[in-house]
């Protein structure tokens, strides 16, 4: 970890060599200006917007910080599968706990289900939102190794600690003289308050490791393959597609063999199952250590984001025809400045910040990085801003995946669950969205890619933002099925005399029309959510990669704070109990209108699926100057 340490990034020692008075336009001195410091090379290029993404990064290094002298020993496929056992397991929790802890909270702590529901939600939104810390600490200082090994122990002490709760009974009320009926009616002993306050303090001890490993899975596993590879691009789509479905089969696990343990064996041994799977998926981690690819933290993010902002204030009434206008500042060769870092290419876009590089007479020899930064890393910054609006839209879509989380469940309870013979618990229909993501990733080359291929002419069959927006897209059809299907089930259950029976099985009416939202779903989050890890990997700094997959699970944590807020407003808006009139949203889903609900959704949706395209056909994507390996070696001094 020594050897991992790094430094703030400050101006270096000297300055580069001063540009020839200004005697033409001001772009023409910027252009020229910064040809000093980015050498040419026939190997640079600018993918059109259909090829999407960037190629090129950082010399790869060891656990230690040193250069890899043979790649062929490390990285590549091998190492990434160790990586996906981990990220299995922590969706295997993740899911698990989600699935069952609403359930536990009520029939076990006897708690009221409405705040079950929201301590569960709360878990989700900070197992998601705060991901942007283990991102910065693997971006500044930690690396991605690190933070995924302390994060992940974490976790296994979250998931031990809610074990011991569910096994030992000190940690919970009285279950004597409880049945379901006292539950319902609340006169089963209530838990103690320093009760709950353990059980909350280690699920959000639980929360805390998933934020630190969620955005640095994807991108280590993503190190683990040569940036300078001809067959990277390939290497990569394929590499998001298995690392989801890792994911796809951790929650399949949760939603079956973890519910079937806790039905047979009891809350204990379904908790200690997820404790285990961890438990081993970290060992089988920590195993893979002398195959695993780094790369070195380049210093506080956040430090550097707050250089460019103060420096192009404090210049921002300095014009760029200024006669005291040396260029805009860039240190001398391919290096740049940020450690882990490659440098970037000076863009047009948000031209305030360029004030930030703005390098005048009057900034001296050793100029204060808060007064000067580097083109890198103005561009930096730039990049974090116009990467924002993509994450932003999908937020609408984790709305939707957490509605159907609750609501269908709530519609499955007034429906026939049998498939022949069997009989599936409530609990385990959000498999069937899962199933449906594992057959589409499984069917997805030999299927999607070469059908698109013929239409797009893209190699991997659509770019990451198109196949974002089908994702959008498909999730609008999902939640206007949702919408159609419950208007008939309400309209049923009323016909057929089960209006108050809201519990009650209507034997006639199957519960695997909700396969049909589930299903399109599936696909919207396939093509959604895997584009936009893609994405964000490819087009985020190479010192802010984690921040940048941090956006996706930020963006996933807003969903489930934005579900909880919207079912609020529709409550108090839709709902008048003084008058009898019950909400959208009443408990008693035959007298509510959830119908009216996933409409409202649809509707917003294709609002934000216009706000998306509107982005997305506006985005510009990366250009890389892409340096050999034992050149950059060469180059960075080590050999």
């Amino acid at each position: 970890m020594a050897g991992m340490a790094s430094k703030e990034i400050g101006s270096p020692d000297f300055l580069p060599e001063r540009s020839p008075a200004l005697d033409g336009s001001v772009q023409d001195a910027r252009r020229k200006k910064l040809g000093a410091h980015f050498l040419e090379s026939d190997e640079r290029q600018l993918p059109a917007a259909i090829s999407g993404g960037y190629v090129g990064g950082a010399t790869p290094v060891t656990l230690r910080g040193k250069r890899i002298e043979d790649l062929s020993k490390t990285g590549g496929w091998i190492a990434a599968f160790f990586i996906f056992g981990n990220e299995m397991a922590e969706r295997m929790a993740y899911f698990g706990l989600s699935v069952n802890m609403v359930a536990f909270m009520f029939y076990v702590m006897h708690r009221p289900f409405t705040s079950s529901a929201n301590a569960v939600n709360n878990f989700l939104g900070i197992s998601q939102a705060s991901s942007v810390l283990g991102g910065f600490l693997a971006d500044a200082y930690l690396g991605r190794y690190w933070t995924i090994a302390i994060f992940t122990t974490i976790y296994l002490l979250g998931l031990t600690a809610i074990t011991l709760i569910a096994t030992v009974s000190i940690f919970m009320p009285n279950q004597s003289n409880c049945d379901q009926l006292s539950i319902l009616l609340g006169n089963c002993e209530q838990s103690k308050p320093w009760q709950m306050i353990y059980l909350y303090t280690v699920l959000y001890i639980t929360a805390f490791g998933a934020a630190g490993i969620r955005p640095c899975v994807s991108s280590f596993g993503a190190d683990q393959f040569d940036e300078r590879s001809r067959d990277y691009k390939a290497h990569l789509d394929r590499f998001f597609n298995l690392f989801y479905l890792s994911v796809t089969i951790g929650a399949i696990v949760a939603f079956t063999m973890v519910v079937y343990i806790q039905m047979k064996y009891g809350w204990g041994s379904a908790f200690g199952s997820l404790a285990i799977a961890m438990g081993i998926s970290n060992a089988i981690f920590f195993v893979g250590t002398p195959l695993y690819r780094h790369r070195l933290p380049g210093g506080s993010p956040l430090t550097r984001v707050a250089q460019v902002l103060v420096a192009a204030t404090r210049k921002r009434n300095v014009p760029f025809s200024n006669s005291d206008f040396v260029g805009l500042y860039e240190i001398p060769g391919r290096r740049s400045a940020i450690k882990g870092s490659g440098k970037i290419e000076h863009t047009g876009k948000f031209r305030c910040l360029d004030k930030a590089a703005l390098q005048l007479k009057e900034d001296g020899v050793k100029p204060s990085p808060w007064r000067l930064c580097t083109v890198t890393q103005v561009e930096e910054v730039k990049i974090l801003i116009k990467l924002l609006p993509i994450p932003a839209c999908t937020i609408m879509l984790s709305v939707i995946l957490t509605e159907f989380l609750t609501l269908s469940v709530q519609q499955a309870y007034t429906l026939n669950t049998h498939l022949g013979h069997l009989k599936l618990p409530v609990t385990c229909m959000p498999v069937f969205p899962g199933l449906s993501i594992f057959l589409i990733l499984s069917l997805y080359y030999s299927t999607f890619a070469p059908l698109t291929r013929r239409i797009t002419g893209h190699p991997q069959g659509a770019s990451q933002l198109q196949r974002v927006g089908l994702g959008l897209a498909v999730s609008i059809l999902s939640v206007a099925w949702a919408g159609l299907f419950e208007r008939y089930r309400r309209n049923y259950a009323i016909k057929h005399g089960y209006e108050a029976l809201f519990l009650t099985a209507m034997p006639d009416l199957s519960a695997y029309w909700l396969l049909i939202q589930y299903c399109l779903i599936g696909i919207a989050e396939v093509f959604c959510i895997v584009g936009l890890l893609e994405f964000l990997y490819e087009e985020a700094p190479d010192a802010m990669r984690s921040i940048g997959s941090a956006y996706a699970a930020i963006a996933g944590g807003l969903g489930c704070f934005v579900a909880t807020i919207l079912n609020n407003i529709v409550r108090s808006v839709t709902g008048n109990e003084a008058g009898g009139r019950p909400s959208w949203l009443s408990q008693n889903i035959n007298t509510g209108r959830f119908d009216y609900l996933y409409w409202l959704l649809a509707v917003l949706s294709l609002i934000n699926f216009v706000a998306f395209l509107f982005f997305a056909v506006r985005y510009e994507y990366r250009s890389k100057m892409v340096v050999g390996i034992e050149e950059e070696s060469k180059l960075n001094g080590d050999g």
